[in-house]
């Protein structure tokens, strides 16, 4: 974020004089409180200064990268994931390739009869399977996905941070983001990279960072 000479301005006397109320912070620069509201509003959304009531504003002490940083903590799952592309366990690897080319996804989610993650299929899998001299249609998706509990999952309320984490260390493309049901895991998202750059990207040209 790119402050203006005047919130710079106002940045320094809150570090020289902090706590310091908005009056006498317009009183130093010769202006008005109304004039200086913006400034402030701007200076404290942004995470630069903190302000109590009765008290006045201070300073965080924190650069724009740390605060960068301390939002990119607080993203959540649940504001970026996107909606599940999923096959029937019970569906042959052509249906399979199928409906990956026809969504234009590079991992799909295998579930049960009841909506229930039972498996995960990539790529990989599914060209590895292609390759061979078998008819891809007599193929179940169940004999080549990999299956639970060597499946990588995140749920809604985990923060976006650690669900990144999870994507490189383990090298895959996607996470399905899941619930607790009685019956196992319930698909309720896919969380991609391609996700996480968008979140990452609409932080950065956020005029509030």
């Amino acid at each position: 974020m790119d402050l203006t000479h005047r919130q710079e301005q106002i940045l320094e006397i809150v570090k020289k004089h902090g706590p310091i109320t908005g009056e006498k912070i317009a009183d130093e620069l010769n202006l008005t409180r109304a004039t200086l509201r913006p400034d402030l509003a701007i200076l404290t959304m942004a995470g630069f200064l903190d302000a109590r009531p009765r008290v006045g504003y201070f300073y965080t002490g924190k650069t724009g990268s740390e605060l960068l940083t301390d939002k990119i903590k607080k993203l959540s799952v649940r504001d970026y994931h996107s909606v599940p592309v999923v096959v029937n366990d019970q569906a042959n690897a052509y249906d399979a390739i199928t409906t990956m080319f026809l969504e234009d996804v590079g991992t799909l989610f295998v579930v049960d009869q009841h909506g229930i993650l039972v498996g995960v299929l990539s790529r990989k899998d599914l060209l590895r399977t292609s390759m061979g001299q078998q008819d891809l249609t007599e193929v179940p998706v169940h004999i080549i996905m990999t299956r639970l509990p060597k499946i990588k999952i995140c749920q809604k309320d985990d923060l976006l941070i650690d669900a990144s984490i999870k994507l490189i260390e383990n090298q895959i493309d996607a996470l399905p983001v899941v619930q607790n049901k009685d019956k196992g895991l319930e698909v309720i998202g896919r969380l991609t990279k391609t996700n996480i750059t968008k979140a990452f990207v609409e932080l950065v040209k956020n005029e509030d960072v």
